[in-house]
């Protein structure tokens, strides 16, 4: 999973709709199901109990469809700091009650309101200052920032033993909680963004209504920024995000200064760069120069101003089955707003949200399906490009990068180079193959494509030839179509000059989707009427070995050893 994507964990198949309907909320959660006992979840796991707490530390939130006492008993040895629990919440399986148990300080409660709200039930809040004054002031909403946790402790503490309280500043949030306010009171809530010690009996919070432009990026821009913050007396917790020309969108420094700084980065267009910027009371000029420092009357929606690196991701789906895709992917398909690739591989990637635009093509349209990606995440989008299997092999990786490469000196395509690009790993086809036969590619293979779509079929004889010499274990890609029925009995024959005819072959079809079969026949034996495009071949070499399997099958792998065994 990816790193803080929310876990909705079940233990059975009838936790499984309520789970669903949570997910339509948080479109970046994956749904556990307990291996065995849950059909059709995102990713299966083993055991109950290390999963819940693998995931508590690693800081995700979990939504856990389940009795609250079961949460509490697997979690309690691990319950240290207040401060660092991430949100955990114990949701019935029927969906009838939504119970927040820890992450009051990480929005816990604001998770549970949302989860309740889509069931459409109340949430079980026990928070004694939530109750009480209907917010959480230790953990302020979005755009806020609170400056001293403990000290917030405190001043809670104060507030439910009696105190009533002074708000100064501009929140309007606060204004509608149920505070005891007065204006004599010795407590007081200050919110703004200037740099200042809190003083006593004070709780200072921070709204996030600053942004700094940045007009050159040095190796230290993060301590930069820190700096002109002092310097202009504004408190860093109010720093609601920077921004940056398009020119500097591949730019590692930058994205390295809003990594440290926590904070989102955007950009403009050259043509952007000397206007105005009107936001919310933001008046800010962009100017050549190191630094210049904007300040809003009130909190920053950043996702208004200028528009985010575009990103582009090529993914592999595996060989079907949810379960082998790995979690990264399945990360990357929750937070894309452009999914590409041949309709059938995009079928598999799914289901996807009504928001999430969906561009099918022919598969022969490699190269414009990759140019069609680029000019997509130029505009800010976050695309997936879908491969079945690993997206390095036969697939999309390559074309995707081929298109790049065309323009790496192009200046009209500078946008493309500022695309944030990553190629996610999937399991190729003759790795699921050989995992379900067993090793059959358990030392030194070669993979080869008999398609001669894109290379001439004189080369792909040289290399069978010389491949089958070296006694490789060979394993056939686009083995045979209608377009091309006589490749794959040429093929046979030219591994048939250096292999035995007892050599076995593994035949997997549709290996990881439902109607998948796998079939261990020799290399005497084997046609090419056994065999179709979607049929994985893996022959193996002289030292493959099979024997038989307790459910009547064959075991098939080729020992790590060579000639005689160590």
């Amino acid at each position: 999973m990816a790193d803080n994507a929310p876990a909705i964990v079940i233990l059975g198949n009838g936790g499984l709709a309520t789970a669903r309907r949570i997910q339509q909320v948080l479109p970046a959660a994956q749904v556990l199901g307990l291996e065995g006992r849950v059909q059709g979840a995102d990713h299966a796991y083993a055991e109950f109990g290390a999963t819940l707490r693998q995931l508590y530390q690693s800081g995700a939130p979990i939504i856990a469809l389940c009795a609250a006492g079961i949460v509490i008993r697997t979690l309690a040895p691990l319950l240290q700091e207040k401060g660092s629990e991430p949100p955990v919440l114990a949701v019935a399986e029927d969906g009838s009650a939504v119970v927040p148990l820890l992450g009051g300080l990480a929005g816990v409660n604001a998770l549970a309101r949302e989860i309740a709200s889509a069931l459409q039930v109340p949430p079980a809040i026990t928070t004694s200052g939530e109750l009480r004054f209907g917010t959480c002031l230790l953990n302020p909403p979005a755009g806020y920032a609170l400056a001293d946790l403990e000290q917030g402790k405190r001043f809670v503490s104060d507030l439910l033993g009696g105190e009533t309280v002074r708000i100064e500043g501009d929140a309007p949030w606060l204004g509608t909680a149920q505070l005891p306010q007065a204006t004599d009171a010795r407590r007081t809530i200050h919110v703004g963004h200037a740099l200042r010690e809190p003083a006593v009996d004070e709780l200072l919070i921070h709204p996030r209504n600053v942004l700094v432009a940045i007009g050159e990026a040095g190796d230290g821009l993060a301590d930069e920024v820190r700096a002109v913050l002092r310097q202009a007396g504004i408190a860093q917790p109010s720093l609601a995000g920077l921004l940056a020309a398009d020119a500097q969108m591949a730019d590692s420094r930058v994205h390295q200064a809003a990594a440290q700084l926590q904070v989102p980065v955007r950009y403009l267009a050259a043509s952007d760069s000397a206007t105005r910027l009107t936001q919310t009371g933001l008046a800010l000029q962009v100017l050549p120069g190191p630094l210049s420092i904007g300040v809003a009357a009130r909190p920053l929606n950043m996702t208004r101003i200028g528009r985010p690196r575009g990103r582009l991701a090529v993914i592999g789906l595996g060989p079907g089955a949810r379960e082998l895709m790995v979690p990264a992917v399945q990360a990357e398909l929750a937070r894309a707003t452009d999914v590409l690739g041949y309709e059938t591989y995009v079928r598999m990637a799914g289901p996807f949200r009504d928001d999430q635009v969906l561009h099918n093509t022919d598969n022969r349209e490699e190269m414009q399906r990759a140019r069609h990606a680029f000019e997509l995440a130029a505009q800010g989008r976050s695309v997936v490009m879908v491969s079945s299997g690993d997206p390095g092999v036969f697939a999309m990786a390559a074309a995707v990068l081929e298109a790049l490469h065309e323009v790496v000196d192009d200046p009209a395509r500078e946008d493309w180079r500022g695309v944030e690009l990553q190629i996610l790993p999937g399991v190729s086809a003759s790795l699921a193959t050989a995992a379900l036969a067993g090793a059959p590619l358990g030392h030194d293979f070669c993979v080869v494509s008999l398609s001669d779509n894109l290379k001439p079929w004189s080369i792909i004889e040289r290399r069978l030839d010389l491949a089958a010499q070296a006694d490789l274990v060979l394993a056939f890609y686009n083995p045979i179509s209608r377009a091309r029925p006589w490749q794959l009995g040429q093929a046979l024959d030219i591994v048939r000059r250096h292999r035995a005819a007892d050599t076995p072959v593994t035949l997997g079809r549709d290996v990881g989707r439902p109607a998948q079969a796998l079939r261990v026949v020799t290399l005497g034996e084997l046609t090419p009427e056994m065999v179709d495009m979607r049929t994985m071949v893996l022959v193996g070499s002289s030292t493959t070995c099979t024997f038989p399997r307790a459910d009547g099958g064959q075991w098939v792998y080729t020992p790590r050893w060579y000639g005689s065994k160590p």
